[in-house]
């Protein structure tokens, strides 16, 4: 149950944050939510990424389909990707992904040192 909490949690606040600070700020909200709900280390590091995840790819295709991929088109194919906006859309998220994921593991061994 806190499992799916901590998960809920990161992607809301992530979110809140996310219009008024930059975009690590993410990283912040995922270490103080694992710093205050307790979790194994992996438990934490998985439920910080599945939030940010989840927030980024939802976020990213809402922003692809409102602007008819335009933009993922062009950013793909100066990565070489193609014209593939939803593998820009996973790429991105997997990145804010590991980045609270690791903010969460990082608050999750903090609490276990003390």
């Amino acid at each position: 149950m806190k499992f799916f909490i901590s998960i809920i949690t990161i992607g809301i606040l992530s979110f809140i944050i996310g219009l008024y600070a930059p975009w690590w700020s993410l990283a912040i909200v995922a270490f103080v939510v694992a710093l205050f709900i307790n979790q194994q280390p992996f438990s934490s590091f998985l439920s910080g990424f599945l939030g940010v995840f989840i927030l980024w790819l939802l976020l990213a295709l809402f922003i692809n389909a409102a602007n008819d991929s335009i933009l993922a088109n062009r950013i793909g194919g100066m990565f070489g990707i193609g014209q593939s906006s939803i593998l820009l859309a996973f790429i991105s998220a997997f990145v804010g992904g590991l980045v609270a994921g690791f903010a969460a593991l990082s608050a999750s061994y903090l609490r276990t040192k003390k």
